[in-house]
């Protein structure tokens, strides 16, 4: 599925929010490193997921309009078995119900967690904003922000820019992290903004560090409109 067909498909719905998977595939589309996953809807295509895969894995419930999953039980993490799967998806779907579907991604563990996104200022157009992910977005708010587009000397200010620069480098025995991965991230954030104008917003969070290597892990896309 394209990116046309998908704004489309979700305007005919009367849809703002994009759902995690299409968000992905957006994404995806612009180069931006996310976690390996496939969408299932019956344990067959759950069987099949986790053979192409395997474990550990993460499994999330995926429904129209669906933003806080975790807070609705429909994450499950670092699952390792069949039998752990089965369980969670048949728990999950039943509460997403026949309309929903299941998310299956490869399971990443990392003690740094980032975010980067866009927002479409009413002022200044495309915005890309980075700074420290996962529940400390909201409590610290360590967030830098560029108007797009973005040159690399911009996208690595930012990253410079954050009180928590330094846990992007070698820190504890962990890797630097890849600054010119995690730069073109945020200049290709700036090239989907200014090329979508569908798109208001978008928020990657977390951005793990996966080894060196900055991998988005979840995501949400909101589409303009009243």
């Amino acid at each position: 599925m394209d990116i046309k067909k998908i704004i489309e498909s979700a305007k005919r719905d009367g849809r703002r929010i994009l759902n995690e998977y299409e968000s992905k595939i957006i994404l995806k589309e612009y180069s931006i490193p996310i976690v390996d996953d496939i969408l299932v809807k019956d344990e067959i295509q759950l069987l099949d997921a986790i053979d192409k895969l395997s474990f550990p894995l993460t499994l999330k419930g995926q429904m129209d309009d669906l933003t806080h999953k975790s807070e609705e039980g429909l994450v499950k993490l670092d699952i390792r078995s069949i039998e752990e799967a089965k369980d969670a998806f048949e728990e999950i779907i039943s509460r997403v119900g026949s309309a929903g579907a299941v998310l299956v991604e490869r399971y990443i563990k990392s003690p740094r967690e980032f975010m980067a996104g866009m927002i479409r200022d009413p002022q200044f157009g495309p915005t890309v904003m980075f700074g420290l992910g996962g529940i400390f977005t909201e409590i610290f708010k360590d967030i830098s922000f560029r108007v797009a587009p973005l040159k690399l000397k911009d996208a690595m200010e930012m990253m410079d820019d954050i009180k928590a620069s330094k846990m992007l480098g070698s820190v504890r025995g962990l890797p630097e992290a890849d600054k010119n991965s995690l730069s073109q991230i945020l200049i290709n954030l700036g090239e989907l903004g200014m090329k979508i104008p569908e798109i208001k917003e978008i928020d990657i969070n977390p951005i793990l560090l996966d080894g060196s290597r900055p991998i988005g892990v979840d995501a949400l896309i909101i589409l303009e409109g009243d």
